[in-house]
C-alpha cells in the first residue's frame, strides 16, 4: 500500500468506517416515518439532526474556502430544524446531496495543496485549516452516533 501524506490521512477521516460509521450506514433501512420520529424526552429526530449536519459543515467549508466568509448563522436557531421532518422527499435529498457534496469538497481542499492546513484562517480569530476540517469530521462524527441513537429509541436499529 502507498503510503499516504497527513493531509489524505486527515481527508480520509471525513467519510471512514474505522472509529465510528459513516452516515450511510447510520441512514440504512431507515423509513421515511423514521426521518421524523422524535423519541420521547429526546430533542431531534433523525431529520433535524442530518440537516444540522448539512448546516454546520457547509458553515465549516465556507470559513475555509470563502476569504469574503461572513458568520450570518444565528446559534441555535439558524442551525437546527425546528420541524421534526422534512418538507418532503426532494428536501432529504437535497440535505445529503448537499452533505456529500461539501464532504468532497472538504476532502479535495484538505488534500489539495493550496494552503498550508496548519496556518490560521486569515478572517477567523486564530482558528487554523487543519482546527476547522477536524471539526467537521468530529462534528459529523459526533452526530452520525446520536442517528444510530435515535434509531435505538425509536425501536428501529439495527438495519433489517
Amino acid at each position: 500500500m502507498p503510503t499516504q501524506t497527513w493531509q489524505e490521512i486527515v481527508a480520509s477521516s471525513l467519510d471512514w468506517e474505522q472509529a465510528h460509521l459513516t452516515l450511510d450506514h447510520a441512514l440504512k433501512g431507515l423509513t421515511v416515518a423514521g426521518r421524523a420520529a422524535r423519541p420521547e424526552g429526546y430533542p431531534h429526530s433523525v431529520w433535524q439532526l442530518l440537516d444540522h449536519i448539512r448546516v454546520a459543515q457547509h458553515d465549516l467549508l465556507d470559513f475555509c474556502v470563502n476569504a469574503n466568509y461572513s458568520h450570518d448563522l444565528n446559534w441555535p436557531d439558524d442551525y437546527w430544524p425546528s420541524d421534526p421532518a422534512p418538507t418532503d422527499d426532494a428536501a432529504w435529498s437535497a440535505c445529503l446531496q448537499q452533505i456529500n457534496q461539501d464532504r468532497a469538497q472538504l476532502t479535495r481542499f484538505t488534500t489539495g495543496g493550496s494552503v498550508d492546513l496548519t496556518q490560521a484562517i486569515p478572517h477567523g480569530t486564530g482558528q487554523t485549516y487543519l482546527r476547522t476540517v477536524l471539526v467537521a469530521v468530529d462534528h459529523a462524527a459526533y452526530h452520525f452516533g446520536q442517528i444510530v441513537d435515535v434509531r435505538r429509541l425509536n425501536k428501529d436499529w439495527p438495519p433489517a
